[in-house]
């Protein structure tokens, strides 16, 4: 098997005891997943550069990964499955569910938050599997070997993007603070860097003599050039590419491996268990469902692609998997020279096939489906992608359900289901809306989304299981469709956005665009960089309906009973730069929130085209009891649990009356 030891260095109570329904108490155990993986093995070929890799005496290729698991005390109380969380940059992300915000210190003690997972008896295992994450406290990293030529390290070209919010004059030589890739040669003379405004929008060289590679402390403590330096400084907002030469490439497609096997050990192993070494789930587990959002849900669809979910023994690993909000996007997470953080679409290379049926690219020629190497197995897991209006407006998520010959709805996979939650951001809102960001203190146009996605969330896992353990077919595809006209390009929409009292709008929608990397990006090898540009893809989004909230997709009673208008895109506040920008375009996509008028003459006197709330409603009660009807209901077609209907209707009337007050009941 190739975990060969699962070490646990520490026990500690979870929640300070608290017993969850009929599970009881939890327990967290940390620690150190081993590996030794066959690099001539059938299951591992799709690891980009595992050939080059060290080997053991045995052959094998080693590496570790951090490793930690949320588990009921008493096994036989669980519910025999894992959720494995695919964390993001090395954070915990898995508790979201629970309604608990992503913390910003990694140190920090872990929340039950609502106990939604602990109560279903889930085990919940988090392993590193990007290589590049820095020896922060608290993050969980995996630890693999350099590829190594017949010269020694691999030495090539490799491309940063960088964006900053306040004025600098240094960049580390990776995507936010990650390990850096030094500089080969700080004198390359061939090195480029490019500065745009826009992701759509031509590139500006930037003459080599106004920058350089440096080192910011002295040689002792820094020996490598890691740093790229401008005197007259990088602008903020602006974005900027840079080619040049790097030595080293970490073997970052032995992430898969690190997510497959550990998952597989926890299955299947009967290594008994003393405190220390073994495996804690023995004989406990019969399910394994992987969920991953943003850049780790780009990371699963990358894994689903490349077709490895079977272990060394040909067992399968994930049973169920989520990739959420990553749009139609993979990314570098089995790339030579690969930075897994990474995370544009318009730098992302091999982002086709985005669909899990066959799908033909007309401009290039292309056809694939996401699903290909799995199907050619015969085991597919079963797949829900789940994605937000964030997605859909950054001009990539619709590509993963639209014919691109015909520009009708794509045919769907019947292992696989495609989930809209409209009107939501890229990472489910906090209210009251917030209009500075706390993770990067950005502010953005509007106040933040505030629309709590996580119950729609916590009824996509129910429903993935129940698909899984007992073949119950979950509900729908639910997103904006061609076939029905609820999906529409996404400039068309920007002249009616431009009707709100307030909002500004940008000048040109963004695309996702075809990237020609070279003639070996297919075996994860960049040739050609900068990617040659070519045509850009449709940018579709959900159509809006009266109050100026999406139509297509998973509603809400946020967006079908509302009292506010609410996007998956909010541009940048003028005081962080580059103010025609989508926050997030390079990380963290945001929306807004936008309150309707209150009342009938606040809305004519601001020349409001939304009917106000004393329009629409009698008053609180009559408010309540339209949202009551609008969560039962979706409860009731199973987008929604039933136990959570209750939790939606009082973060309504919170909403009403923050707005509006409850001064209206009449």
């Amino acid at each position: 098997m190739a975990v060969t030891e699962l070490e646990i260095t520490r026990r500690s109570s979870f929640a300070s005891g608290v017993t969850f329904g009929d599970v009881g108490e939890y327990e967290l155990l940390e620690g150190t997943a081993h590996y030794a993986v066959d690099p001539s093995h059938a299951r591992n070929q799709g690891i980009t550069d595992l050939d080059l890799a060290p080997r053991n005496s045995l052959g094998m290729v080693e590496f570790s990964a951090d490793f930690a698991m949320l588990q009921p005390v008493d096994q036989d109380r669980g519910n025999r499955r894992i959720l494995f969380d695919v964390v993001n940059r090395g954070r915990k992300t898995a508790l979201t569910l629970n309604s608990v915000p992503t913390a910003t210190d990694p140190t920090a003690p872990l929340e039950a938050g609502n106990g939604y997972l602990m109560r279903r008896g889930y085990t919940v295992v988090w392993g590193g599997w990007q290589a590049d994450v820095p020896p922060t406290p608290g993050l969980i990293g995996l630890h693999v070997p350099e590829a190594i030529g017949d010269d020694g390290p691999l030495t090539g070209k490799i491309m940063c993007q960088f964006q900053c919010d306040v004025p600098t004059q240094v960049f580390l030589l990776a995507d936010r603070q990650h390990l850096p890739n030094p500089a080969a040669d700080p004198e390359e003379a061939e090195a480029t860097l490019t500065v745009r405004d826009l992701p759509n929008s031509p590139a500006t060289p930037v003459d080599r003599s106004q920058w350089s590679f440096v080192r910011v402390e002295d040689a002792d403590v820094e020996p490598d050039y890691n740093h790229v330096y401008m005197p007259s400084g990088f602008e903020p907002g602006r974005i900027y590419q840079l080619v040049y030469t790097t030595t080293g490439s970490r073997i970052v497609g032995l992430g898969f491996a690190a997510m497959r096997d550990v998952v597989s050990y926890l299955k299947y192993a009967s290594t008994p268990f003393d405190g220390r070494r073994g495996n804690p789930c023995a004989g406990s587990i019969d399910y394994a469902y992987a969920m991953g959002r943003s850049q780790s849900g780009r990371f699963l669809r990358q894994y689903i692609h490349t077709g490895i979910n079977e272990d060394e023994e040909d067992r399968v690993s994930l049973d169920g998997i989520i990739p959420h909000v990553a749009g139609g996007m993979r990314g570098e997470f089995n790339l030579r020279f690969g930075q897994p953080s990474k995370d544009v679409c318009y730098i992302i290379p091999e982002m086709f096939p985005f669909t899990d049926t066959p799908q033909t690219d007309p401009v290039t020629g292309a056809q694939g489906s996401l699903l290909d190497a799995l199907e050619q197995r015969g085991k597919v897991p079963r797949i829900m992608f789940t994605n937000t209006s964030a997605e859909y407006w950054r001009g990539d998520a619709a590509l993963i359900h639209t014919d691109l010959e015909t520009l009708t709805d794509a045919p769907q996979s019947p292992y696989a289901r495609r989930y809209h939650f409209a009107g939501c951001q890229h990472g489910s809102g906090d209210f009251p809306p917030v209009e500075i960001r706390a993770s990067d203190s950005l502010k953005g146009q509007l106040p933040f989304n505030s629309v709590d996605y996580a119950p729609l969330s916590r009824a996509i896992l129910d429903n993935l299981d129940r698909w899984v353990s007992t073949g119950e077919e979950p509900p729908p595809s639910r997103h904006p469709s061609l076939d029905d006209g609820t999906a529409v390009e996404s400039h068309t929409l920007l002249e009616r956005f431009a009707q709100l009292p307030g909002v500004r709008v940008p000048a040109q929608a963004t695309r996702a665009i075809r990237l020609d990397y070279g003639p070996e990006t297919h075996l994860g090898r960049t040739t050609n960089l900068p990617a040659d540009e070519g045509e850009e893809f449709p940018a579709l989004v959900a159509d809006l309906d009266e109050s100026f909230n999406e139509r297509g997709g998973i509603r809400l009673p946020d967006l079908s009973v509302p009292v506010a208008t609410y996007t998956g895109w909010n541009l940048r506040d003028e005081s962080i730069g580059n103010p025609n920008l989508f926050i997030g375009i390079t990380g963290g996509l945001a929306g807004w929130t936008l309150p309707l008028p209150a009342t009938r003459a606040d809305r004519e006197s601001t020349g409001d085209p939304r009917a106000s709330i004393e329009e629409r409603y009698a008053g609180r009660e009559d408010y309540l009891e339209q949202v009551t009807r609008a969560a039962r209901e979706l409860a009731g077609e199973g987008y929604l649990l039933e136990e959570d209907v209750e939790e939606v209707v009082e973060l309504a009337g919170r909403k009403y009356d923050y707005f509006v007050g409850d001064t209206t009941e009449g």
